[in-house]
């Protein structure tokens, strides 16, 4: 039997799996991949770092573990817990989540979330049809005067080729919570009364929906500004890639980073 003293020693050393006092602590953060980068590395990963540890590390493992993201150079974007990491320096800890993508498919034009301050306001992605009037009715208030409403839908031609079908993927959670502050800062910008964006995700076929964005307001002037102004921060901001299939092949759509979103180095 042991002693008092031995049980304490015992109890301390945490037996043999624990981590020796002149260990460097480590941590373990949930990598996710999305758009052409998952294409280039897998949906997700693990990676183990010494603590303290910051994106950057994370980031320069995974270019290592994952060398096809080389390709990408520096254009790779990077989120820590579903919010953009405006410096790669930040720290992160043992259970964080990464997400590492390319520039959301802004680049080429041709759940729900309930948002502060308005029961109307809503912000939702759907794999299912879009109702383009009905969410139009969704944001008429009585002391309103106007609603503007964007209907962007899949076309069938692109610089020449044929598309045959598109499809959206999303970083879900991180989306919604971008569609919230687009349309809390909607709300700062202009004289508007009410604010909707739906965006389908999955499969969309040519002709079909793939984005309303729906705005209120006393005048039409506000609510065109707004509407106008949505929809380019969203594609600007909003962790969306679209997958464009042609007949002689498919890409990824990418647009351009936003401002002061990190970027990550790569090279080659």
């Amino acid at each position: 039997m042991n002693t008092p003293e031995q049980d304490g020693r015992a109890a301390a050393g945490g037996g043999a799996g624990a981590r020796r006092r002149d260990e460097p602590a480590r941590a373990r953060v949930r990598v996710l991949f999305f758009g052409a980068a998952r294409e280039a590395a897998a949906d997700e990963a693990t990676v183990e770092v010494e603590t303290p540890a910051t994106a950057r590390e994370v980031f320069d493992r995974l270019l290592s573990d994952y060398p096809a993201l080389r390709r990408f150079g520096r254009t790779l974007l990077v989120a820590v817990n579903q919010e953009y990491a405006r410096d790669l320096d930040a720290e992160v800890r043992d259970g964080d989540e990464v997400a590492v993508f390319p520039p959301v498919s802004g680049g080429h034009e041709g759940g729900a979330a309930e948002a502060p301050g308005g029961a109307r306001d809503f912000f939702e992605l759907t794999t299912e049809p879009i109702d383009v009037g009905a969410v139009a009715r969704r944001v008429v208030p009585r002391r309103c005067g106007a609603t503007v409403t964007l209907d962007g839908y899949a076309r069938e031609w692109t610089r020449g080729r044929r598309t045959l079908h598109l499809v959206y993927e999303a970083y879900e959670p991180m989306a919604l919570a971008e569609l919230r502050r687009l349309g809390a800062e909607a709300r700062r910008r202009f004289d508007i009364a009410h604010i909707g964006i739906v965006h389908r995700t999955g499969r969309t076929d040519i002709g079909e929906t793939s984005v309303v964005i729906s705005v209120s307001a006393p005048h039409r002037r506000a609510a065109f500004e707004a509407c106008e102004w949505a929809i380019r921060e969203l594609k600007r901001t909003v962790p969306i890639w679209k997958k464009e299939f042609f007949e002689d092949g498919s890409v990824w759509v990418e647009g351009e980073a936003a401002p002061g979103q990190a970027q990550g180095g790569g090279g080659g």
